[in-house]
């Protein structure tokens, strides 16, 4: 640690008995039943708190003691000024979407002020035939990894020593968005029309580096993988059916083998046509629905199924929250959480374009709109 680092005092146990009320409020949510009120939890990242605190976004992903300064500032802040429904708090390195570019050697950018980019390995037909997997083991890129979470481990120690840590990982998205991320999504969509057989053979094999990386992380780490969220932004651009053949019994071989005792899905949307299948094939437990699918088409498939989370979007809130903003936020929480089953949130996470103020007044208001027993009345 240098000179110049911060050390921080904040100590998250402060809110322990606010964290308990939260995850009672939750768990009442989650069994399909009315708590005093509709859970309210913001999904802030690392990159909205870098930008709160000054901080270059590009330096958050690339500087470990900038990672721990953004990070415990942040959720300092939430503690005490959000004060969403949050259940703990915790130290993690953030790399940022870059996990398939590590695993599968694609060059990385880094711009200013914003998040790392995977640059596109593959880019013809030729290459995905001749597209292999790479061993897991003394992987340099995955060593470099976990080389970087102890740095992180150590470093956090120092800079903020109440702060729980997390025990780190190294993880890829699901098949479809996993080929999206080394790969043009236009030419991995085109492939569903032009190459159907060719595109399974090569989700097969990111389906593959999925277990096999889960497998391994496990291995070294001494864990054993029993619930299991997924990213799979992508799907939602692809037809019912072709959801069906290519990506639903490939997600499902991952929840089967890592979701036994919990399945969470994120997918920004929009995914009203999709909502049937994750709720009664792959019995997802929990979606965050993101914020451009429809609140009601979410109820009509899932309601008493699958608890849904999200759906206010950012476009939304990038001003002071006003009238057709709360008008929305009413009608997220008269549709979703009557019955329980509803979490209400940003979908995804809140962008950097959001004022802080605008989601401390979002947090209250729904938090007042959210109050049992919900006035479904306009």
């Amino acid at each position: 640690m240098g000179e110049k680092s911060e050390v921080f005092d904040f100590d998250p146990a402060r809110y322990q008995a606010r964290m308990k009320e939260a995850a009672r409020r939750i768990d009442t949510a989650r069994s399909f039943h009315e708590a005093d009120r509709v859970p309210v939890v913001m999904p802030v990242g690392g990159s909205y708190f870098a930008r709160m605190f000054g901080y270059n976004i590009r330096d958050y992903f690339t500087d470990i003691e900038t990672n721990i300064a953004a990070k415990v500032k942040g959720l300092k802040w939430a503690f005490e000024e959000l004060q969403d429904d949050r259940t703990g708090a915790s130290l993690a390195l953030d790399l940022g979407p870059v996990y398939e570019g590590l695993l599968f050697d694609c060059r990385i950018e880094f711009p200013d002020d914003t998040s790392p980019r995977i640059v596109h390995r593959l880019e013809t037909r030729d290459d995905v035939v001749k597209f292999q997997l790479p061993e897991i083991e003394g992987h340099p890129k995955v060593e470099w990894a976990f080389d970087r979470w102890e740095k992180f481990r150590a470093l956090a120690r120092k800079m903020a020593p109440k702060m729980p840590i997390s025990e780190g990982g190294f993880g890829i998205h699901p098949p479809l968005s996993c080929a999206c991320a080394i790969m043009s999504p236009a030419k991995v969509y085109e492939m569903f029309y032009t190459e159907p057989e060719l595109l399974g053979q090569f989700l097969d094999k990111l389906l593959e580096a999925f277990i096999r990386l889960r497998d391994y992380c496990d291995r070294r780490l001494g864990r054993r993988t029993t619930t299991l969220g997924l990213a799979d932004d992508n799907s939602a651009f692809i037809s019912p059916e072709m959801y069906r053949e290519h990506v639903a019994p490939r997600l499902k071989t991952l929840y089967d083998r890592y979701g036994r005792e919990g399945r969470w899905l994120h997918a920004d949307g929009p995914n009203d046509h999709l909502f049937d299948v994750i709720a009664d094939y792959l019995k997802v437990d929990s979606m965050d629905i993101g914020g451009f699918s429809s609140i009601d088409a979410a109820v009509r498939a899932m309601k008493g199924k699958t608890v849904i989370e999200g759906n206010m979007n950012n476009r939304d809130l990038y001003g002071p929250l006003d009238e057709k903003a709360k008008a929305k936020v009413r009608h997220m929480i008269r549709t979703g959480g009557p019955r329980g089953g509803y979490i209400f949130a940003i979908g995804g996470e809140a962008y950097v374009g959001v004022p802080p103020q605008t989601m401390i007044d979002l947090v209250a208001y729904a938090r007042q709109a959210g109050r049992y027993p919900i006035n479904v009345e306009d």
